[in-house]
């Protein structure tokens, strides 16, 4: 069963619950994590990586973060990436990701002709960085 490994922490951690997989360079693989869930409505459950995968070997998760939605009871796999120029070897029962459940507002559409005006209004990427 997925746990936390301290009392403060906000994430469970998963693991590899399939073989030993080789990730290559720059791939991407579907990893297995040996659960099902039944998430409540109004939450999801997050995928999130594990900073200590990330820093040491180059690993995160793809779409991170990763969403289970409450609707869903298939089992929860974790998209992989090594993002390294080294061959990766994830061992079966080693963490692969985090997962913390949160809480999701539903969106309520309104069309308007015009938006609110701010400081920031238009600038995209790159713009608060002055």
């Amino acid at each position: 069963m997925p746990q936390y490994q301290h009392s403060g922490d906000s994430c469970i951690d998963l693991t590899n619950a399939g073989k030993n997989i080789i990730l290559k360079p720059f791939s991407r693989e579907i990893v297995p994590t040996g659960i099902k869930v039944a998430v409540p409505d109004g939450f999801e459950l997050q995928i999130r990586p594990r900073s200590g995968l990330a820093l040491k070997k180059g690993i995160t998760v793809l779409n991170a973060p990763g969403t289970i939605d409450s609707g869903y009871r298939g089992e929860v796999c974790v998209i992989l990436h090594n993002s390294s120029n080294k061959t990766v070897k994830i061992k079966s029962g080693e963490r692969i990701a985090q997962s913390a459940l949160c809480k999701v507002e539903k969106i309520c559409w309104q069309e308007v002709k015009n938006l609110n005006k701010t400081k920031r209004n238009e600038g995209g990427f790159g713009s608060t960085g002055r």
